[in-house]
């Protein structure tokens, strides 16, 4: 599944096809804009997070908790995320650029602590 596809996903599901549930949300690092399929520019450090959400509201939701953080083995500056629906393997779901990118170096540690999903605007 690519972002293309959520965004499919979500039209049909306004005709009344009913998407598939996604099992959770796992968030991974990237140096760079992860692609169309969300593979490009990852970092050195592979593992993908949990990431738990609030309810949405308002036409976005923002991150309850995160699974734990990264332990980075590796200079590097992480300039973007992308989602999945699975710790490893699984489906890209989205990706977004930091609104300030994290120069690290070997040793440091990456803790998200805000993450919010919008589907804006919302008519008034």
């Amino acid at each position: 599944m690519s972002a293309a596809n959520v965004a499919n996903q979500v039209l049909n599901w306004l005709r009344g096809v009913a998407p598939p549930a996604v099992g959770g949300l796992y968030v991974k690092l990237h140096t760079g804009d992860p692609g169309a399929a969300g593979t490009a520019n990852g970092s050195v450090v592979t593992t993908r997070r949990q990431a738990t959400m609030n309810a949405a509201a308002g036409g976005s939701m923002t991150l309850l908790s995160m699974s734990g953080s990264w332990a980075m083995t590796a200079s590097e500056t992480i300039t973007h995320i992308s989602v999945h629906d699975a710790a490893s393997g699984g489906n890209f779901l989205f990706s977004a650029a930091l609104n300030t990118p994290r120069s690290v170096v070997n040793g440091d540690t990456i803790t998200m602590t805000t993450l919010v999903v919008g589907n804006t605007p919302l008519a008034s």
